[in-house]
């Protein structure tokens, strides 16, 4: 009997078809990445006054996220501690001064104390100190809510500043574009029928830009053949020798952003903040989505685009020559991962499939997800 060796291939597999649409598998990312991870929700100027309100899922769970009087954001559990009714329903809003269970009004402070329980609190066995709202990990950074469920979270820096620090080489380039600092010009909300994973792994690889955005690539030529091994690794994408700026027409509305330097222009940057931000730096904007996974094969995706508030104070800003651009981008992205999910349930699909060179980077999200599930 002879056996062969198996050769050494730039080729190396993706996840079974199975980690995009079992639920079983969908369950354990829900309890071991998104309970036990940093989360975005969304943004923190969104919440703007004492009692102001959202109400966001992470895992399993609903969040209300609150601004109290002292003008500080905090979230807590959306259930009453009395009976586990849910508090608030709608998904934002804002309180007079309170938050109350509609079952038997037992009312909770803006901090979560509990403030109101009828019949109870007189109850000098009642230690209503233990009952107060159960809270949420919560930390602003760079004008972004994030969350954690997990009983002793993990500095946020921690998860955050690696990938910066890996895509830029240091986290001062970064800093240049003082996101926390800009507003949004501009919102859409895409609900697409795909899994999570396969949105991050589109956005990590541009294998697929040549025939999918010929828009992306007319204004980023260094997209086209699909190799972004550079880019990867720290290098900035440039736009076209004739284009100014990343627009639908290519040409500039808008200075560039205040904290820039010249070698910063006419650049892009891409990269993914896990488990659910991509960020796209531009020279005179950025685009930020955060992704909201609502079943193994349903995703909401919120696309933000952000500006320098004082270019937005002009009377003649109008975002939409940048809005555009990237929205086209966005429908053939969702496009592509839609059609993906419809075959991630065939037998041709069980085992998985190949990550081709230029998209090989692509493996460690793939380990990273197997590392948290397993």
């Amino acid at each position: 009997m002879t056996t062969m060796a198996r050769l050494e291939t730039p080729f190396v597999s993706t996840l079974p078809g199975r980690y995009y649409y079992d639920p079983a598998i969908y369950e354990m990312e829900l309890e071991r990445i998104f309970s036990q991870m940093w989360v975005c929700v969304g943004r923190a100027d969104a919440i703007t006054g004492a009692g102001a309100y959202e109400v966001v899922t992470v895992g399993r769970e609903s969040i209300i996220v609150i601004r109290g009087r002292d003008d500080v954001l905090r979230a807590f559990l959306n259930v009453c501690r009395h009976r586990g009714a849910r508090l608030c329903n709608e998904a934002s809003g804002k309180l007079k001064g309170s938050i109350q269970c509609r079952y038997h009004a037992w009312t909770y402070g803006l901090d979560g104390r509990l403030i109101g329980a009828p019949n109870v609190l007189s109850d000098e066995q009642f230690e209503r100190a233990l009952f107060g709202l159960l809270p949420v990990a919560l930390e602003v950074w760079e004008g972004l809510i994030w969350l954690n469920l997990g009983d002793d979270p993990a500095s946020i820096e921690d998860q955050l500043n690696e990938p910066i620090i890996e895509r830029f080489g240091g986290y001062a380039a970064f800093a240049r574009y003082d996101v926390g600092n800009l507003k949004v010009g501009k919102r859409i909300a895409y609900d697409m029928q795909a899994n999570w994973k396969l949105v991050l792994e589109n956005f990590m690889e541009c294998y697929h830009c040549g025939p999918m955005h010929p828009e992306f690539c007319r204004l980023l030529p260094g997209y086209k053949t699909g190799d972004v091994s550079d880019y990867v690794n720290g290098e900035a994408v440039s736009l076209a020798e004739n284009v100014e700026a990343f627009t639908i027409t290519g040409k500039a509305s808008r200075p560039p952003l205040p904290g820039l330097l010249q070698e910063d222009l006419r650049h892009y940057y891409g990269f993914v903040l896990q488990p659910n931000v991509l960020l796209n730096l531009l020279h005179d904007h950025v685009v930020m989505h955060w992704l909201i996974p609502n079943g193994p094969g349903r995703t909401v995706i919120m696309c933000d685009w952000l500006f320098d508030p004082q270019v937005m104070a002009r009377a003649d800003f109008d975002p939409m020559d940048a809005v555009e651009i990237f929205d086209i981008v966005n429908r053939q992205d969702w496009e592509v991962c839609e059609l993906t999910q419809l075959s991630m349930g065939s037998k041709a699909y069980q085992s998985g499939g190949v990550y081709v060179p230029e998209e090989r980077h692509i493996r460690a999200f793939a380990d990273f997800v197997l590392e948290r599930v397993r």
